[in-house]
């Protein structure tokens, strides 16, 4: 893969220095540091990511990351390569779970900033990107959780009921971990739109709430800063997204793990680990016994009717 860096410093006429950013799980990150003081961030895509379905390909990553920075709430884009961006580097703090549970008004109007922008150039399904990884680790062979497969009846199962009644899709990121958050001031930016595309608004802030630990009433919280208001059927149409963010996001890692494993060694970063971390999680919140009631809260049922049982699938088919 060339190395953009000669590129990038024949476009910034001027002597750089490159400092190596960690944190990125699939990417190359680079801090650049020109001689006149001025400071940007390269972000190198890797298009093994994209080839292996953990990613957008690199030409809609790039188109969505100018959207977003359109929408004011992404970085500027100011050089564009085949395979990477120079941003504008976001002087700020890269937030972390802990401060993610505590700015959940900041984090919700961020969203709502980046929902209220240009419409991204593809869509996205966490179902079918459930279906894309379920396809892949039966065509590699690749190892899921034990009991994994036991769950996907209850998948289907929030699939229909958030399909009963769908809000309009919005560009939405996808992905916002806590390090995709940064905190400028008074408000939230976001990057890294390795996974954007439009969404139903629910799965961005129940990603959210997946990624940061946010626990019910959190969560709640959350959807109400979103929405400026109380809705018991939004805010379980979010919660059901965050069971679906961990089942899903739990066949990135064992993807990742199993396709990408020099990448993955290079990171040290234990995606297997993840991966069961993530499931546990999603187990969790299926065996709740409140599960029955977030699916007739988002159907819109009466209390009390009738849930209907959960079935077990055995293999890949």
């Amino acid at each position: 893969m060339p190395d953009p860096l000669a590129d990038v410093r024949a476009w910034a006429g001027q002597p750089l220095t490159e400092t190596p950013i960690k944190g990125g799980l699939s990417h190359r990150i680079v801090r650049l540091d020109a001689a006149d003081g001025r400071r940007w961030l390269l972000r190198v895509l890797d298009p093994r990511v994209s080839e292996a379905g953990l990613g957008i390909p690199i030409e809609q990553e790039i188109a969505n990351t100018v959207r977003a920075a359109d929408a004011g709430i992404g970085p500027r884009v100011l050089h564009r390569l085949p395979d990477a961006l120079v941003l504008e580097y976001l002087e700020g703090v890269t937030l972390d779970a802990h401060a993610v549970r505590g700015l959940p008004g900041p984090v919700a109007a961020a969203c709502r900033r980046l929902h209220a922008g240009p419409r991204f150039v593809n869509d996205f399904s966490v179902f079918r990107k459930l279906d894309e990884f379920l396809t892949l680790c039966r065509t590699h062979e690749l190892a899921v959780p034990d009991g994994y497969l036991d769950r996907l009846p209850a998948a289907a199962e929030i699939e229909r009921a958030l399909a009963a009644d769908p809000p309009p899709t919005v560009p939405c990121h996808n992905d916002l971990l806590p390090e995709n958050l940064i905190r400028c001031g008074d408000e939230v930016r976001i990057v890294d739109y390795q996974l954007s595309g439009n969404n139903d608004p629910a799965f961005e802030l129940g990603d959210i709430a997946a990624e940061a630990d946010y626990d019910p009433d959190l969560t709640t919280r959350l959807a109400r800063a979103y929405l400026g208001a109380e809705d018991r059927r939004f805010t379980a149409r979010v919660r059901l997204n965050l069971i679906m963010s961990n089942l899903t996001w739990t066949l990135w890692f064992a993807v990742h793990h199993g396709l990408l494993r020099e990448q993955a060694a290079d990171a040290d970063f234990d995606y297997r680990a993840e991966a069961a971390d993530k499931f546990s999680q999603a187990v969790r919140d299926l065996d709740d016994p409140g599960f029955g009631r977030l699916v007739d809260d988002v159907r819109g049922a009466r209390p009390g009717s009738s849930h209907p049982p959960h079935h077990h699938a055995r293999r890949l088919e």
